[in-house]
């Protein structure tokens, strides 16, 4: 009998510094996940709408309670609310490893709203009240070229983000510059930043949906099982270039679409956050769990994936100037369903109000 409880526990045993994280702040799915040794959380407005509805009885009854606190509460006001009372609570599961790491992991990442993407001031001061909810937060913004900037201003102050909506060498490449940046801002100032913990999470199976999106949709015929790896290509090819430079900033991957999506990052100093039902699906799979962070992507496959000039954007660390980021398709369709995510919440919330 196997003395590991699936095969993501049997990464993060066998590979300490390949940390698993769950991609929701459900309770029923942080139990399951820290169980097995995950040591971080991920979450959105998306994320916990489905939180709620899976958790009614819980919260059903706060969402009265909030909108009857005050009349003047919006359906926003009470939606906030129970997001930051969620974080709060859940981030609690994770403190026993925060603090045995001293900040190093054991964090829930909470996301600003998706609708200021394009408001750097808006985002900060989210920011500050995300920071305040507890010890172990990690504030999610989006890499737009508003939210780098959002993000050295967040690092100066103390506050460990987690850049979101992220697909590219050149996103990635902006944040870690831009931390860089708010972290020796703070150590000339004389301020700690030993306990600091930001990342920078590359969306990887949403590049490898833009890939497949933008060859349909302009009559581009490749190998189509090269479109399966352009994720990994890139999350690969930021790798390198962190680890060559030395930045600070960790890189995160999300957005599992199959089985490579973890086990091609195996071995490497980085971390992995994944739904619940790829969770299971996971952990139940044959696939060996051995060291491949360091293997290529198939030359045959780069080969293909340079036909397509989008990848070209999403893989050179020039691809694209921060300027247009948003510009970038993946970036379009993500930030337009986070917003829908947001939207569904706010509806959820306005169902209890009216």
């Amino acid at each position: 009998m196997s003395t590991f409880k699936g095969k993501l526990h049997e990464t993060v045993v066998k590979f300490p510094n390949t940390d698993i994280w769950m991609d929701s702040c459900g309770e029923n799915e942080l139990n399951y996940a820290l169980e097995r040794g995950c040591v971080g959380a991920t979450s959105n407005p998306a994320i916990v709408g489905s939180v709620v509805k899976g958790e009614l009885a819980i919260w059903e009854r706060r969402i009265k309670e909030m909108a009857a606190e005050r009349k003047d509460m919006t359906e926003e006001d009470v939606a906030w609310g129970l997001i930051y009372e969620i974080g709060a609570l859940r981030s609690k599961k994770l403190l026993p490893i925060f603090n045995e790491s001293r900040g190093m992991k054991g964090r829930l990442s909470i996301q600003t709203n998706p609708k200021y993407y394009r408001d750097t001031e808006k985002m900060l001061q989210q920011a500050d009240i995300i920071n305040s909810l507890g010890p172990n937060m990690q504030v999610k913004m989006p890499a737009s070229e508003a939210g780098v900037k959002a993000m050295e201003e967040a690092t100066f102050k103390g506050i460990s983000i987690n850049a979101t909506v992220s697909f590219t060498v050149a996103q990635a490449v902006a944040v870690a510059e831009a931390v860089e940046r708010g972290l020796k801002r703070r150590a000339a100032e004389g301020l700690s930043t030993e306990t600091m913990s930001p990342v920078c999470t590359i969306m990887i199976g949403r590049t490898d949906d833009w890939m497949k999106k933008y060859t349909d949709d302009q009559d581009i015929i490749v190998d189509p099982e090269c479109l399966e790896w352009s994720g990994i290509a890139v999350m690969k090819e930021a790798y390198r270039i962190f680890k060559e430079r030395g930045y600070r900033t960790r890189l995160l991957s999300a957005a599992c679409r199959n089985h490579h999506h973890w086990s091609q990052l195996i071995g490497g100093d980085l971390s992995m956050t994944i739904p619940f039902n790829w969770h299971k699906k996971l952990n139940s799979c044959g696939v060996e769990v051995s060291n491949r962070i360091g293997e290529p992507v198939r030359n045959e496959y780069m080969r293909e994936l340079g036909k397509i000039s989008e990848f070209e954007k999403s893989f050179k660390e020039d691809g694209m100037k921060p300027s247009e980021f948003e510009k970038y398709g993946g970036f379009r369709t993500t930030v337009s369903g986070f917003i829908g995510g947001y939207d569904e919440l706010l509806k959820l919330v306005r169902g209890y109000m009216i």
